[in-house]
């Protein structure tokens, strides 16, 4: 009989986005007296950019004739659109990212998870919490953790962030770990990182040889220019970090599937002899093992991110959800709730005045509107619920009118 790798075993018993899906269908079994309102789960809803449509098109209509077909394409991605990645979100910012450090994929969830497979089974993990749920889940199935405990993974540090820290951990001084996740602008709280907060985490990582896993994927919401958008605007960062970046919020891909990873030709881990490797190579070797590449039209869709049409349609589109999460946070402080997030940001957390699971069950039952529990990202997210600013105007203007 085959065995099962027991670590599975360990993981709570249903990812967060599924217990939430659960109960909604649940709910709507009973048929609610209204429609219900979806601003749980990150997902856009907005048609995409019409220049992306239009450069999809085109590049579909190249497939279905013989001088224009195209079969497999490189792992890593078309050097179109590297090159364009690399011009417009990071040699336009001042960061120097080369198109051969970058690696087109099919999601940044997909990339945050597995790149921790490059990591000594035995590394030590550090993570945020409240935090995403895929950088733990992942650490759990690859054994790096213990039995979960009051919601905790025994072998995991987690980074407390609170209403005192703005929700932005400190480096823990005086503590080494291998790696460690950051997320800014973050999910699930919508906080925002300094320039000399991630100064102070590339520093933390130099000083104790840590790689900091950086999850940027929300930072087209970034309209503070005091913000960094890359965590390779920070001096040192090249050798310490890497970091994951998305199609799915800046343009609307959730359902067309692209996204990036950056491993710095200079990023290095060490063997357990003490040997410095280079993780751009491994990552690499990694991806054209397990990956055959983003499909050429969405490879091309991408791309038009980037022409001046595309760049007012996505800036006009991400202006929506901003206006979406300024009426959401606006109408929740009025009514006494403490919020962080909606700025610079889809996403407004907001403090519920009663454990979040309840909160969630009576705005679902009482206002047919669905949110998300802070408490299933994590200890700290108890008492939260955090709003997804990803509808259409008209709808967020209805969910809040039900408050």
């Amino acid at each position: 009989m085959a065995l099962v790798n027991e670590n599975y075993l360990k993981l709570q018993s249903s990812y967060l986005f599924s217990e939430v899906a659960r109960r909604v269908r649940e709910y709507e079994a009973t048929k609610p007296p209204r429609k219900i309102i979806r601003l749980g789960i990150g997902d856009v809803t907005e048609p995409l950019p019409a220049a992306c449509v239009e450069a999809m098109a085109r590049a579909v209509a190249e497939l279905g004739r013989r001088e224009t077909f195209r079969g497999y394409g490189p792992e890593q991605g078309y050097a179109f659109l590297r090159e364009a990645i690399a011009e417009h979100d990071f040699k336009a910012h001042g960061c120097d990212i080369e198109a051969d450090e970058i690696f087109v994929s099919d999601g940044a969830k997909c990339d945050t998870g597995n790149f921790q497979e490059l990591l000594a089974a035995d590394a030590k993990i550090a993570v945020p919490d409240p935090v995403y749920p895929v950088y733990v889940d992942t650490n759990v199935m690859a054994g790096r953790t213990g039995a979960a405990e009051d919601g905790r993974y025994a072998g995991l540090r987690y980074l407390e962030s609170n209403k005192e820290n703005g929700f932005v951990p400190e480096p823990p001084r005086g503590e080494r770990f291998d790696a460690v996740y950051l997320c800014f602008p973050n999910n699930p709280t919508g906080a925002t990182a300094t320039r000399a907060q991630l100064a102070a985490w590339v520093e933390w990582a130099r000083d104790c040889g840590a790689l900091i896993l950086f999850d940027a994927a929300y930072e087209a919401f970034i309209r503070n220019e005091a913000i960094p958008h890359s965590i390779y605007e920070i001096e040192g960062a090249r050798e310490v970090a890497v970091e994951f970046r998305s199609f799915s919020k800046t343009a609307g891909f959730t359902g067309t599937r692209c996204a990036f990873t950056v491993v710095p030709k200079n990023c290095m881990a060490r063997t357990a002899a003490g040997e410095a490797v280079a993780l751009h190579g491994l990552w690499n070797r990694r991806h054209t093992t397990k990956f055959n590449g983003v499909s050429y039209p969405v490879q091309r869709a991408a791309e038009a991110v980037y022409s001046p049409e595309g760049q007012a349609q996505c800036r006009a589109l991400i202006d929506g959800y901003l206006a979406n999460a300024k009426a959401i946070r606006a109408k929740l402080e009025s009514l006494g709730h403490a919020c962080v997030g909606g700025e610079n940001s889809p996403y407004v957390w907001a403090q519920a005045g009663e454990p979040s699971w309840d909160a969630f069950d009576r705005l679902l039952r009482g206002h047919q509107i669905v949110t998300t529990p802070g408490a299933g990202f994590g200890r700290c997210g108890e008492g939260y619920i955090r709003f997804s600013a990803f509808n259409s105007p008209e709808t967020v203007a209805e969910a809040m009118a039900r408050l």
